[in-house]
């Protein structure tokens, strides 16, 4: 005999496994950027023209954010939520210069040139600026063109023919951008230059990511305050940031002083979940928000969004769909406190993208077993605590996108997979890895790249005995498992 809440529960877990492309925006269709974007207030001080430079670890937005901004629909909806921002007055466009698909140069072209260039931060400035003019060549007159016509002229990829035709024009490219800035300033118009994925730039070649950051960085540091419609918006991991930071970078600490940083609080991670389940499909939106306590607005644009005062406004969804506890007792935890505790990383940062891949893996795993439960419950926690495995494995998985070099310590760990380590028994594990001519090997090793794997939040060090751990997020990824814990079968 069918019974009524299985058959509507089974139609919500579907739905749920499905809340948001496995929570990256790299993969999303840009129809569903808008519904599953949940704009931060924080966040979109970078709606100001004056700020340059927007800071966030990986899997903190960045890339979602610079997809919302470069939409004219979905940008004139968000800002709508930045009551306080200083909003560029007139109309504005934001323009992807890196990555810009077949219009961006590639990491052999760019070792190749870092190779023969003499002055390596001036030589990539110039490179930088080459390819500002190329990426505004539809904005620029028709004089305009013409005074850069060489420069326009070659593919992408021949970066020294590009480079070339920059210095025989000497000033012309500087000229043919300050006569642009004076014409969109009559014209009551902005255009924002956005630099993305930024990691990529050295395919895997630490050196020459950070080379290419520093000329990016210099070239802005020179033209931010001349230009004041042509402005740029560099989205930078946080750990890029800090490093180029500490080496002194003067040209970093012009463009650092206004910079964001994209935090999220509890309160904001939660309302983003919230507001994926609310847009995914209706009778899942109906669940959400059949709870009292959470009011709702709709946008056009971004859908369903709730307003929750604090973080704690979200337990009645949470413990509708769970229930209370992660077992039968308060001893296993409160699960609005669980989920987040279990997806943040070695620093304590709670991360959008796991979060909402914890909810899609514990829906599908629930459908796989599917059994009976009482309603309104849609998940049992052995559900999210198994899920808990998949989210860390996919984590590390996507992480090796921007630092190959996981498999090489995944492979060395494996030795010793029982945390947490000593110092000393963490670094001897750490030593050997270093090999310069390998793109995949780590950029240092032993008690550097020890210090490298805290900075990143893929270790930990345990306040109460100083020996290291790894977080949740990278313990089964990494191949990892803790003293005590049930050895899991192969």
């Amino acid at each position: 005999m069918s019974n009524p809440w299985n058959d509507k529960r089974h139609t919500l877990l579907q739905a749920l496994q499905n809340i948001g492309s496995s929570g990256r925006a790299e993969g999303a269709h840009l129809d569903r950027i808008g519904p599953g974007y949940y704009p931060v207030a924080e966040h979109l001080r970078l709606l100001d023209p004056d700020v340059v430079l927007v800071v966030g670890p990986r899997g903190s937005g960045k890339t979602e954010i610079a997809r919302v901004l470069t939409d004219a629909a979905l940008f004139d909806a968000v800002k709508l939520y930045a009551p306080a921002v200083r909003l560029p007055v007139g109309r504005a466009e934001w323009l992807r210069v890196y990555p810009a698909g077949t219009e961006t140069f590639e990491g052999i072209g760019l070792r190749t040139f870092m190779n023969t260039a003499v002055d390596g931060t001036e030589a990539l400035r110039e490179l930088w600026f080459a390819y500002l003019v190329r990426a505004l060549k539809g904005h620029l007159d028709e004089q305009g063109r013409s005074d850069v016509a060489p420069l326009l002229a070659p593919p992408a990829a021949n970066i020294e023919a590009i480079c070339g035709a920059f210095r025989e024009l000497g000033t012309k490219p500087v000229v043919v951008l300050d006569r642009l800035d004076e014409q969109l300033k009559q014209q009551g118009r902005y255009v924002f230059a956005t630099y993305d994925e930024l990691d990529t730039l050295g395919d895997g070649d630490w050196m020459l990511v950070e080379a290419g950051v520093r000329g990016l960085v210099a070239l802005w540091a020179a033209y931010a305050r001349r230009w004041r419609r042509i402005r740029a918006k560099l989205f930078l991991r946080t750990d890029l940031y800090e490093r180029h930071a500490k080496a002194g970078g003067a040209d970093l600490a012009k463009l650092a002083a206004g910079r964001v940083e994209l935090v999220w609080s509890d309160r904001d991670l939660y309302g983003q979940l919230l507001k994926r389940m609310a847009n995914v499909d209706v009778v899942l939106a109906d669940y959400v928000q059949a709870i009292k306590g959470v009011s709702w607005s709709k946008d056009p644009s971004l859908g369903q969004i709730p307003k929750l005062r604090t973080w704690q406004d979200a337990r009645p969804v949470v413990e509708r769909m769970v229930g209370i506890y992660m077992g039968a007792n308060q001893k296993k935890g409160l699960v609005y406190r669980w989920l987040l505790d279990h997806v943040r990383d070695g620093l304590g940062r709670g991360y959008p993208r796991p979060f909402v891949r914890l909810m899609e893996e514990a829906a599908r795993l629930e459908l796989q077993a599917f059994g009976t439960l009482r309603s309104p419950r849609l998940l049992e926690p052995a559900s999210l605590r198994r899920a808990l495995d998949r989210v860390s494995n996919g984590h590390v998985t996507d992480s090796k996108d921007e630092w190959p070099w996981l498999d090489a310590i995944k492979e060395k760990l494996l030795g010793n997979p029982l945390v947490p380590y000593t110092e000393k028994a963490a670094i001897k594990l750490l030593e050997g890895l270093l090999d310069a001519r390998d793109r995949a090997s780590p950029p240092f090793e032993g008690r550097e790249l020890l210090d490298y794997l805290l900075e990143l939040g893929i270790f930990r060090r345990r306040s109460v005995d100083g020996r290291l751990d790894a977080p949740d997020l990278y313990l089964a990824g990494l191949g990892l498992r803790r003293k005590g814990g049930v050895k899991k079968k192969r």
